[in-house]
């Protein structure tokens, strides 16, 4: 194996290490967000929201926010939960329609 290629095949490992590093990195991310979306603390609920809201549409999504949306018990964030539950809504709609 010539060093070029010894280069450029450790290379590629690399990448694919860095690549599967972040992937368990985001997945925690996501998860931990769903959690504080149930905690005692308003500020991280609202977080919590934010990052939901920039995610794609999902099933698991949307129904985490129905949970959400029905126990809040603060209008300002059961308001949020609302508007991002209906973009999503739509959002899987439109998915369907092209299928």
């Amino acid at each position: 194996m010539s060093g070029r290629a010894r280069r450029i095949g450790l290379f590629l490992l690399g990448a694919g290490a860095v690549a599967a590093l972040a992937t368990l990195v985001l997945r925690d991310q996501v998860s931990r967000h769903r959690r504080e979306l149930f905690s005692s603390n308003p500020v991280r609920r609202l977080a919590a929201l934010r990052h939901l809201a920039g995610e794609t549409a999902s099933v698991d999504a949307i129904t985490v926010l129905r949970d959400f949306r029905a126990l809040e018990s603060r209008r300002l964030l059961r308001n949020r939960a609302t508007a991002v539950l209906a973009r999503m809504e739509e959002e899987l709609r439109r998915m369907a329609g092209r299928a």
